[in-house]
């Protein structure tokens, strides 16, 4: 695998967290996270609220992951680990968008062929002070 699309460790993605990384294309990037589901495959999503698409699940520190669900912080929308589906919140019925990932030698790596290339963390890029609402 292309050591530009290697996200982090496979051991280092737990169940009952996050680790968020950068999608990058050219000059274009966006967020995502990963997790484990509950028979230990490792799936990746955008890091984005689909209610409000400038609301992150991971600021970072890692997203609420509670009773098998990636749970947004600003309106309590919750959503299936296994396939992104929100059953809860003002967003229920939308799914989040994912990313294919594929774990080999230990490591996750992006195989999406949207994208050129992953790193850890958040997104230097992003300008969260340009929106309107106040993120808590």
């Amino acid at each position: 695998m292309d050591a530009d699309r290697r996200i982090a460790a496979a051991e280092d993605v737990a169940a009952d967290e996050t680790i968020v990384f950068t999608a990058k294309r050219g000059f274009e990037s966006t967020e995502g996270i990963l997790t484990r589901l509950a028979d230990g495959t490792v799936v990746a999503y955008t890091n984005y609220c689909p209610h409000w698409r400038d609301v992150r699940l991971d600021k970072g520190s890692g997203a609420t992951v509670r009773n098998g669900e990636l749970v947004c912080g600003k309106h309590g929308a919750t959503f299936q680990k296994a396939d992104g589906h929100c059953d809860f919140g003002p967003c229920e019925g939308a799914v989040l968008d994912t990313f294919e990932v594929t774990v080999e030698n230990g490591d996750v790596y992006l195989t999406d062929d949207d994208w050129d290339a992953a790193e850890p963390g958040l997104s230097e890029e992003r300008d969260l002070s340009s929106g309107g609402r106040i993120d808590f």
